[in-house]
């Protein structure tokens, strides 16, 4: 005798298609240069078709502080640490939707904003929030976390 579970998904499963289908494991993406640098986060983690990238303040790969040059140059290494895991996992700045920024002086919000424009096309801008912080990693002056579309 079916019990009323198996019944269900009898009748109703091929209404419902996908819905029952198991979903695909976490994968979780660490760089040579966050293992050797003992850092305890992955750079990035899918989860379906979502990728979680990690904070990226502005220093170089191996480097344990921010580069020199004040925020714009900050920001640019933070941006391009961004791009840097993405283009591991095959994707781009448009692949973006949602971005948080956390800058150790809100003052410093226009400045940045000046350099991260320059990562895309203006109709296609993630969504994002910026949130002043009392202290930031390696004395870092910015942060930026991100999600992207991974998908296809």
């Amino acid at each position: 005798m079916r019990t009323m579970a198996t019944l269900f998904l009898t009748l109703f499963a091929p209404l419902f298609g996908t819905c029952f289908a198991r979903a695909a494991p976490t994968q979780y993406f660490r760089s040579p240069a966050t293992a050797a640098a003992n850092r305890p986060f992955s750079d990035a983690v899918r989860v379906g078709d979502v990728l979680y990238l990690s904070g990226q303040i502005g220093a170089r790969p191996g480097e344990a502080g921010p580069v020199a040059g004040g925020l714009g140059a900050e920001a640019r290494q933070a941006m391009d640490n961004v791009g840097t895991v993405l283009r591991a996992r095959g994707l781009g700045y448009d692949s973006l939707f949602r971005c948080t920024v956390f800058l150790a002086d809100m003052r410093d919000w226009g400045a940045f904003n000046a350099v991260y424009a320059t990562y895309f096309v203006a109709e296609r801008l993630p969504a994002r929030s910026a949130l002043g912080a009392n202290g930031l990693a390696l004395g870092a002056r910015l942060e930026i976390e991100c999600m992207a579309n991974a998908g296809g």
